[in-house]
């Protein structure tokens, strides 16, 4: 027993010396939060991309900074990699054809990357713009002021949905940080100097937001990251884990050396809840038809904007989740679509796609992949009426990939039986 205590007193004091500025004097441990140091050496956010202690708001505590760690990881010694640290909210050139587009990674924060891109392809075409007469294309095509509102805006809708339409929370990088020093948590110098910021009014939520806008967009901001904090903040850790049921105890999964994003953290950037499953309602009975020992929590209400669901690798195996109303019919024209495990969007120019079924007969979406190698918006037009396309598609070659392009394949989990036309377009996703 004393060998063992001694083995852990020299690991500690082994930890403490490799970070002599972690040390905490044991008075003021017993009797005060942990002091707030300044390390602007160890800042590897830019210094001006960093805010003043003097702005407000509340210091993150010990006790948070584990929350998030678990709720996100499952663990407490799991830190974001380079892959997400480097992730922030960058458009493309402004007042071109894709100036409303977000330039995205090809790691786990692309999900999140994307459900942002979708909430600003409504605010241009839908909420800026009210009218529907003059919708067109165009009206994606915005200078940088109408880039930042844009993302402020999507920001700011995610936020609120998550706080339940009541609150939300925005959390931003001090030069303070606040720790207590054990060996089980791992500091990563960024989520222990972290500043809430809670707001009632959602407006309010939106201006500081836009005025602290390069916190979100500007290289070195962790810009993703922040927003997940200011997510799992608005919605609450405690909330999460109601939210949650025995099949996710967390929000991020390992994948291919990399954190991605589960079905819940999907669902709570779609819906403002974290349910895992993407079936309406909740289901109190197995496949078998026995009860469940703890329901299984799927969509209970309608998003601002949809998903659609295809995975060619699901499908052989007999296993895709079958997408419910809620996700798939949401309140305006836009889709996330998670397509092979990859996130793109998918938007009509007529919201009255989704009220009046005579808009249904023949339409058309455009689509966006998230690629810099994507310089147009691709225009499909899709046919619910027409002969079935099973019969073009026996007369193709044999490759599944061209017969079925996956991106048709998604379209048509929301429009059955719909011959897609790639207006001269090479076919691809």
């Amino acid at each position: 027993m004393t060998d063992c205590r001694l083995d852990y007193i020299e690991l500690l004091q082994q930890e403490v010396n490799k970070n002599p500025d972690r040390l905490v004097d044991e008075e003021e441990q017993e009797d005060a939060p942990p002091p707030c140091r300044t390390l602007p050496k160890l800042c590897s956010i830019p210094k001006e991309l960093v805010v003043s202690s003097d702005l407000g708001g509340t210091p993150v505590t010990p006790q948070l900074t584990e929350s998030l760690r678990r709720i996100l990881f499952g663990g407490t010694f799991h830190v974001f990699n380079y892959e997400w640290r480097k992730s922030f909210f960058q458009f493309r050139e402004p007042d071109t054809e894709v100036s409303y587009a977000l330039e995205t990674d090809k790691g786990g924060a692309r999900a999140i990357q994307m459900v942002v891109q979708a909430r600003i392809i409504k605010y241009l075409l839908f909420i800026r713009q009210s009218s529907s007469e003059g919708r067109t294309l165009t009206s994606l095509t915005v200078g940088q002021t109408d880039q930042d509102r844009a993302l402020s805006s999507a920001l700011t809708d995610s936020l609120w949905l998550a706080g339940q339409e009541v609150s939300a929370t925005v959390t931003l990088v001090t030069e303070d940080y606040c720790i207590t020093p054990h060996l089980d948590y791992k500091l990563d110098n960024f989520t222990e100097r972290l500043q809430l910021f809670t707001f009632n009014k959602k407006d309010a939520v939106r201006k500081f937001i836009l005025e602290h806008i390069q916190s979100f967009k500007e290289e070195g901001s962790h810009g993703v990251i922040l927003f997940l904090y200011s997510l799992i903040c608005s919605r609450t850790v405690d909330r999460l884990k109601e939210d949650l049921d025995s099949t996710t105890s967390h929000l991020l999964y390992l994948s291919l050396g990399n954190f991605a994003c589960r079905q819940a953290l999907l669902n709570l950037l779609l819906t403002g809840k974290a349910s895992p499953n993407v079936f309406n309602g909740t289901r109190s009975f197995g496949e078998d038809g026995r009860p469940l020992e703890r329901p299984l929590q799927g969509v209970l209400s309608r998003g601002d904007v949809g998903y659609l669901l295809w995975s060619r690798e699901q499908m052989e195996r007999g296993r895709l989740p079958q997408v419910g109303s809620m996700l798939r019919t949401p309140r305006f024209p836009v889709w996330i679509c998670c397509i092979n495990s990859s996130f793109s969007v998918l938007f009509s120019l007529n919201r009255s796609l989704l009220s009046d079924w005579r808009m249904e007969h023949l339409f058309q979406l455009f689509y966006y992949n998230g690629q810099s190698s994507q310089r147009t918006t691709a225009r499909l037009t899709v046919d619910t009426h027409s002969h079935h396309w099973e019969a073009s598609c026996r007369r193709s070659d044999g490759n599944p990939e061209t017969r079925f392009p996956s991106l048709e394949m998604t379209i048509r989990t929301k429009w059955d039986g719909a011959a897609i036309d790639w207006s001269g377009t090479v076919p691809f996703y």
